[in-house]
């Protein structure tokens, strides 16, 4: 597998035009994912569990009826600052600015983004597929997305009117207390991300973001380490060049990218994040499973979780050569799974626990990155 990557090209972007800034849509969009998917965010149980049962019986059927918009994908209705035609990308100060920003999103914008639990594979073109089409991949995915698909097909503004509802009432349930608690040291980590860039580089501020962020300056384009691929521009006339990172307390493990033509790029990156080792870059974790995944080398992990051995003793022990056991041991090596070390006039192997330890982790942080 080749590098699995969603490129931005900020090629000539002034450093003016890339902005770190709170989204309190954004991050409403990012609670309801929270809400919907505990098991993607297990330090935030106990604020899902408080803020369900909390919730009026109304209000939770209507976030039921909505919710393909936050779990099966995040759509980028949440982004709306994004996609204003002629519009400066920056974020609302409040959810109700942003909700205003909603409201100028054009008919065919809103279309594509509310429709793109229904006809993702659209997303690289910013095109929505023919209406056929959609409703039959919305009934693939059952009745309630075949009801949203047709009830916005047949009225948008409609469906537009109905979402802003939404929003407010979850406003009033519960975000905006939650905004007042969160809002802050969001705002506190965009103000030291603009620092970092102003004071010393975009590839500071990139690594201070996620180590997940590379930044190849010869060729001006950054790289989000990704089990999915896309790329798009910051410097579409569109839409006016720029590039926003939003800083998100809900978000880990998720890293979101809105790649979608025409629209302002977009990276909202967690903060607050566990305090675990960064994630394993997709390339590593292919590494360390194809590793892994010889019986042999399995086997020879069994030993080498136990105690340390050394070549001969591997090859001794299962009836293989010592060049054998090399070929295997540089395997496990290269995937950083064995480490080595020199008592007299013997190398000792043992397996990095450690490291293994993490593969389910490393495993669940990127599939969801």
């Amino acid at each position: 597998m080749g590098a699995v990557t969603v490129t931005i090209d900020i090629a000539g972007l002034p450093p003016e035009r890339i902005v770190f800034e709170p989204s309190p849509l954004t991050e409403l969009g990012v609670a309801l994912h929270a809400l919907a998917e505990p098991g993607h965010h297990p330090g935030l149980h106990g604020w899902a569990t408080a803020t369900a049962a909390s919730l009026k019986p109304d209000l939770a059927d209507r976030l039921h009826e909505a919710d393909f918009l936050w779990t099966s994908t995040f759509s980028d209705v949440f982004m709306p600052f994004s996609g204003i035609r002629g519009g400066d990308g920056r974020t609302g100060a409040t959810l109700a600015e942003e909700l205003d920003l909603l409201d100028r999103l054009d008919e065919e914008r809103f279309l594509t983004a509310a429709m793109e639990f229904t006809c993702s594979r659209s997303y690289a073109t910013g095109v929505m597929i023919e209406p056929d089409r959609a409703l039959d991949l919305a009934a693939s995915r059952g009745p309630k997305q075949l009801g949203f698909a047709r009830r916005i097909l047949d009225d948008p503004g409609a469906v537009r009117a109905w979402l802003r509802r939404l929003f407010e009432d979850c406003d009033h349930a519960f975000f905006a207390d939650t905004w007042r608690r969160v809002g802050p040291g969001l705002a506190a980590d965009a103000r030291h991300k603009t620092e970092l860039l102003r004071r010393k580089t975009l590839g500071d501020a990139l690594r201070d973001v996620s180590p997940a962020l590379s930044f190849d300056e010869e060729r001006g384009v950054i790289a989000v380490d990704k089990l999915s691929e896309g790329g798009t521009t910051a410097v579409d006339p569109a839409v006016g060049p720029g590039l926003t990172f939003v800083p998100s307390h809900f978000g880990w493990p998720h890293l979101m990218v809105l790649h979608a033509p025409g629209w302002r790029p977009v990276i909202a990156y967690p903060v607050g994040a566990p305090h675990l080792p960064g994630p394993a870059s997709v390339e590593i974790l292919k590494r360390r499973m194809d590793a892994l995944a010889h019986p042999l080398r399995m086997r020879l992990c069994r030993n080498l979780g136990r105690a340390p051995y050394t070549t001969g003793e591997l090859a001794e022990t299962h009836g293989i050569t010592a060049p054998e056991v090399s070929r295997h041991l540089a395997v496990l090596k290269r995937a950083g799974l064995v480490t080595t070390r020199r008592r007299g006039r013997y190398v000792l192997h043992q397996l990095d626990v450690a490291v293994v330890a993490r593969l389910g982790s490393d495993f669940l942080e990127t599939v969801l990155r």
